[in-house]
């Protein structure tokens, strides 16, 4: 586009799709045809299953024009989908965008790029980065918010992803990396959303605006075997440890000494907002972290592709009566820990 444009200028939505198709690369052999026709066509591996994961990202709920840049918002788009292939021990195969936004986000104005096209920027750097084509997608007109959806594809061995209901009695339970940060940058965020406006590029500094998913991790503990079950950590660690209780009809027992605080978590309890670092951990959501289980007889590395990886507890038997989830504190006493991570519809 001509950086001389003097005056706004919306672009329709035939230009907008030509723009994104434009913009695609793919060396994807899975991919044989993508944007233009009216399906992709996808061809996996022999000896293959396909995965598919689907999630929205709606403004007001998981952004805000006014706290998030754009690249930030489409970078998160897209990490939320590649964080549940992670969770399954998926490889990506291509991913399929929709949205619906106001005409002002198309909006060209004094050669500056419209919010869109910043919002692609944020979304097919990580893509790049991730080595997953964008297939296509649909688009519309928003009278008032925008939304988007983002479909993941990825594929696994037969019978080898990894599953929230496959943990058995005696696993001991894993994260990577640091919990709590995502949760710690959001506060930051509401309080002074200026000084983050102009970060527009991804950052391991900035769990929150630009979360990284762990896919070489898992996909190494998917091909050794390591693990017996996954989960992404979206909602809270105490939410999605939850989840892996229900679906594998077990309990579970926390170390508070082992789980991993990020130094934002840290930093964020000197503004007296959180009642705790450990609290932003067990609660906080949107590290995008792998919680999972293996053997203790399992030789689980300290790190895997590059990221630290700490036993945090271990999954027992469900006795009735008692309860699904406890934590142990640094003297030993127990308590029990309730899901208090996010939900919808939940007042």
């Amino acid at each position: 586009m001509s950086k001389s444009l003097s005056k706004s200028v919306i672009y329709g939505e035939r230009a907008l799709i030509e723009s994104i198709r434009r913009r695609v690369q793919s060396s994807s052999s899975a991919l044989r045809l993508g944007i233009g026709d009216d399906c992709a066509i996808l061809r996996p591996e022999p000896e293959e299953e396909i995965v598919v994961t689907t999630d929205f990202s709606l403004e007001s709920v998981h952004f805000r024009r006014d706290w998030h840049s754009p690249e930030s918002v489409g970078h998160r788009c897209l990490a939320r989908g590649l964080s549940d292939l992670a969770a399954m021990g998926a490889r990506p195969l291509a991913a399929f965008l929709s949205l619906a936004v106001p005409s002002e986000f198309a909006t060209v104005s004094k050669g500056k790029k419209s919010w869109i096209e910043r919002f692609l920027d944020g979304l097919f750097a990580l893509a790049r980065h991730c080595k997953v084509p964008l297939a296509g997608g649909d688009s519309a007109q928003s009278p008032q918010l925008a939304c988007f959806d983002i479909v993941l594809i990825g594929a696994v061995p037969q019978s080898r992803a990894l599953l929230r209901s496959t943990a058995r009695p005696g696993d001991l339970i894993y994260v990577t990396g640091a919990l709590g940060g995502a949760a710690a940058e959001l506060l930051a965020v509401e309080r002074a959303p200026r000084r983050f406006a102009k970060l527009t590029a991804a950052s391991g500094d900035h769990p929150h605006l630009f979360p990284q998913p762990r896919l070489a991790a898992a996909a190494k503990l998917a091909a050794a075997r390591l693990a017996h079950s996954a989960i992404d950590i979206s909602d809270s660690l105490s939410t999605d440890l939850a989840h892996i209780c229900d679906e594998s009809r077990l309990a579970a027992e926390l170390d508070a000494a082992s789980i991993p605080i990020h130094p934002l978590a840290s930093k964020a309890v000197r503004t007296r907002r959180p009642p705790s670092a450990l609290d932003l951990a067990l609660h906080g959501g949107e590290d995008y972290e792998l919680l999972f289980t293996a053997s203790p007889r399992a030789k689980i590395p300290k790190r895997i592709a590059g990221v630290p990886i700490h036993r945090i507890g271990r999954m027992l038997p469900r006795r009735p009566g008692q309860p699904q989830v406890t934590l142990r504190d640094h003297e030993g006493s127990t308590s029990t820990l309730t899901p208090r991570g996010w939900e919808h519809f939940r007042s």
